[in-house]
């Protein structure tokens, strides 16, 4: 199994961090042990971790700020990816994809992350009030600018994905899917087919699979590992072009989490598991 992913130029290994749980309660706010927080940052550093996704949404602004007071000056070879397109306006998740917006979004990340250009710069959703080619035009006047190396898209479909990469290339797509969570199936798929990387929010999430006697606690006990684990490396034997970003709070819980990339499931374990959740 090939360990690493494309985005575009840059290749990092497949099981990335999603830093979100390092904020506080609804992603709102610090977290109540803050040097904790930035201790999750650099030990997945130091264990290997290659990409590290985040938003201005989540805190706001906070989870930015704890990467940087983590990680800055950041080491060869870390792939931050940040969104932009998401407000928290009395902690409730509002949609803003004017192009006036993502600009001074990708601005305000440049300066919290202290970069002089993203790595990876992700729509965080289309906004149903602007016109989905708008908000990716502004993705492309940025990346022209010279402030974004890559753009991605989340939380789209594949007619979405397809019109994005009419106007500015793609590298990525970040969207809701585990093992119990498959609505997005076909991006998966189309991902694959084009070289595109796959990045799935919640990749834990697996709802009665992993009750004490469902399938996914079947194989984990016969593997010794945990369901944490074996949902990811079905993730992980799902398709090439799958990057997970778990996220936890815990230095223990990203151990555990990493522990997924030595389990090779079997065809028939990846089967049982994709015929129970379909």
């Amino acid at each position: 199994m090939n360990d690493t992913v494309k985005l575009g130029d840059l290749t990092v290994r497949r099981l990335g961090l999603g830093a979100m749980r390092l904020c506080g309660p609804g992603v709102m706010g610090p977290p109540s042990d803050p040097p904790a927080a930035l201790a999750v940052l650099r030990h997945a550093v130091d264990v290997g971790v290659q990409l590290i996704d985040t938003a201005d949404a989540y805190g706001p602004h906070i989870n930015e700020e704890q990467i940087t007071a983590a990680l800055y000056p950041y080491p060869s070879g870390l792939v931050i990816a940040t969104k932009g397109g998401s407000t928290r306006p009395d902690g409730r998740w509002e949609r803003d994809g004017r192009p006036a917006h993502l600009k001074a979004a990708c601005e305000g990340s440049l300066r919290r992350l202290r970069l002089e250009r993203i790595d990876v710069y992700q729509l965080h959703t289309p906004d149903p009030k602007v016109p989905f080619a708008e908000s990716i035009g502004a993705l492309k006047e940025l990346r022209d600018a010279g402030k974004i190396r890559h753009v991605g898209l989340s939380n789209v479909s594949v007619a979405q994905l397809a019109e994005a990469r009419g106007i500015v290339p793609i590298v990525s797509v970040q969207n809701r899917y585990n093992v119990g969570a498959r609505e997005s199936d076909d991006v998966v798929d189309a991902c694959e087919r084009d070289g595109l990387a796959f990045l799935p929010y919640f990749p834990i999430e697996a709802g009665s699979l992993a009750k004490a006697r469902g399938p996914l606690a079947e194989i984990a006990r016969r593997r010794h590992a945990t369901t944490a684990q074996i949902a990811l490396a079905w993730l992980l034997k799902r398709s090439p072009a799958m990057a997970p970003i778990p996220g936890t709070s815990s230095r223990a819980h990203l151990d555990e989490n990493r522990g997924a990339a030595a389990i090779d499931l079997t065809d028939a374990e990846f089967d049982d598991l994709s015929r129970a959740a379909a």
